[in-house]
């Protein structure tokens, strides 16, 4: 029989008596049998709580998503044409003046005088500007005093044949009465043909001397530099002290002095593409948007197509000319064109509001769009619709500027807040 532990022995009180080996063996610790029963166990407790927790993980998130703001998208509501319902195409283009010049000048000599500045309105003729002109201005007097001379001179000859005239006559009444001989006749007769033939030469030595003249006054008049026709100056190529030469290709020199055109003649070339030329036809009214000022809508019309294709472009020129005028129209200015299918009413003139259509819901009674403040927070405006203007709808009841949610979700209700959509 086995001995108990000492250990054993030190806990038991000592009044006890002595444990029987039967005793003993009760005593001891059955480590196999405490194994089994932890083995047999129910897991119930652990899978219960893990239940527990992943039930309140989803609570939780069910209610964060069920108060979260709603994520829409936002469109502003803006102005738009009545014209937009009835164009056919549209196409963006710039505008020029088909009447326009360089402005330069046939001599060669340095600017001394510029009388015209970037804007200036000039008439048909009027001097803008003058070359140095000493030397041609000098050869121009000597021309003039030549043809002068050339004119004394004819007067003198005709004094001269005037005498000749008298003494042929006077020889001719002498000589028939015997009182002179043939040959004295004959002398004055010689006077009288010399004195015409030197008439008829005095007479193209005017001529000459008075053409040298005019030459001498065109090389004076190609120092002052005259505008070609009304119009307006767009650039100044040139200051005084430059060189102004025919051939700006020489060092330091200038060619034209300013460019200028006739705002009258102002149109709009814009690039159509070939597969939809079809659709233009001259004499077809537009519509014509300046990028400058997009509040402005100016009436036109085709003009002409010029019948050669861009290659590169795969498009055609077509010419729009402006059938109404303004004065805030310049040359160079990007345009849009909306060629329409009629002109526009009086009506349908003016700018409207208008927003995209799917920012209108019907719920209940009656259109509404829902405006989207600063602090991103909704409110229900009702809104009329008038009309369709391509994807916008014309309303009334909101005003340009202001934010409205696209195709808002049917739970979204007045004084949501909402959370924009990041594009």
């Amino acid at each position: 029989m086995d001995t108990p532990s000492p250990i054993i022995l030190a806990f038991l009180p000592r009044h006890l008596p002595p444990l029987s080996a039967p005793d003993l063996t009760r005593l001891q610790i059955d480590r196999t049998s405490n194994a089994a029963a932890a083995r047999r166990r129910p897991g119930w407790r652990r899978w219960a709580l893990g239940a527990a927790i992943v039930a309140a993980v989803a609570g939780v998130v069910a209610w964060r998503l069920a108060i979260a703001p709603a994520t829409v998208d936002v469109a502003t509501v803006t102005t738009a044409f009545p014209s937009q319902a009835f164009t056919v195409l549209n196409a963006t283009g710039r505008v020029v003046a088909w009447r326009k010049a360089a402005v330069s000048t046939k001599a060669t000599g340095r600017l001394e005088w510029l009388g015209v500045q970037e804007g200036t309105r000039v008439k048909a003729g009027q001097v803008i500007a003058r070359l140095e002109s000493l030397d041609v201005a000098a050869a121009r007097d000597s021309a003039q005093a030549g043809a002068n001379a050339a004119r004394a001179n004819l007067a003198q000859g005709e004094a001269e044949l005037r005498d000749a005239e008298s003494s042929y006559r006077r020889a001719q009444d002498l000589h028939a009465k015997q009182f002179i001989p043939e040959s004295t006749l004959d002398a004055a007769r010689a006077r009288l043909e010399k004195a015409t033939a030197t008439i008829a030469s005095l007479k193209a030595a005017i001529g000459v001397a008075e053409a040298n003249a005019r030459s001498a006054g065109v090389a004076v008049e190609q120092t002052l530099i005259r505008a070609p026709f009304d119009g307006v100056v767009l650039t100044k190529n040139a200051n005084v002290g430059d060189i102004i030469t025919p051939f700006s290709s020489a060092a330091d020199s200038k060619g034209a002095v300013v460019n200028m055109a006739d705002l009258d003649t102002l149109e709009v070339e814009a690039d159509v593409s070939e597969a939809s030329i079809g659709k233009i036809a001259v004499g077809m009214p537009t519509e014509i948007q300046l990028d400058a000022y997009p509040e402005l809508r100016l009436l036109g019309e085709v003009s002409r197509i010029v019948p050669t294709v861009d290659r590169s472009k795969a498009t055609l020129l077509v010419k729009v000319a402006f059938a109404e005028k303004d004065a805030r129209a310049l040359p160079d200015m990007s345009a849009k064109v909306g060629f329409l299918q009629r002109l526009p009413a009086a009506g349908e003139r003016g700018a409207v509001t208008a927003v995209r259509a799917e920012a209108v819901t019907k719920r209940g009674e009656g259109s509404a769009v829902f405006l989207v403040d600063k602090d991103g927070r909704v409110k229900r405006a009702p809104v009329t619709v008038a009309r369709r203007l391509g994807d916008l709808l014309e309303i009334s009841g909101a005003k340009a500027g202001d934010r409205v949610v696209l195709s808002p979700p049917e739970k979204l209700r007045d004084g949501d807040t909402v959370s924009l959509l990041k594009k």
